[in-house]
């Protein structure tokens, strides 16, 4: 059996089983640290110039941000989802502008304001 192949298994079972039974706000977590994540093995990706790799983690960062932003409830939220709305819309530009250039100041940039995001919510918790 391919090794990666077990340890790729493992991650997916183990995820799946923490978001089944997680909370709603530590899903809203759970998705920040994924496009984190994602948002950092893009820099890698450019750092070793792999492009199909920026590629597709800058597109699954941008897809989390859009999974944020489906989960935004505005009649709720009134003004603070609006902000985080357009945050999120921000943060999206700012990543498609980095898989367009192949600029790791961007990736910066989107991963600290999203960790200073996930800061505050993991404070509201």
């Amino acid at each position: 059996m391919n090794t990666q192949f077990a340890v790729d298994s493992y991650v997916n079972v183990h995820r799946q089983a923490s978001v089944e039974v997680a909370s709603p706000h530590k899903l809203i977590d759970m998705l920040y640290e994924g496009a984190l994540d994602r948002i950092a093995q893009a820099k890698g990706a450019i750092e070793y110039k792999n492009i199909e790799l920026r590629g597709k983690k800058i597109n699954a960062a941008i897809a989390i941000l859009g999974g944020l932003r489906t989960s935004l409830d505005s009649e709720k939220g009134g003004d603070i989802a609006e902000n985080l709305d357009g945050l999120y819309v921000y943060l999206q530009s700012i990543l498609a502008q980095a898989h367009r250039d192949a600029n790791t100041a961007s990736l910066d940039e989107a991963w600290t304001l999203l960790a200073q995001m996930r800061d505050t919510w993991k404070q509201i918790g």
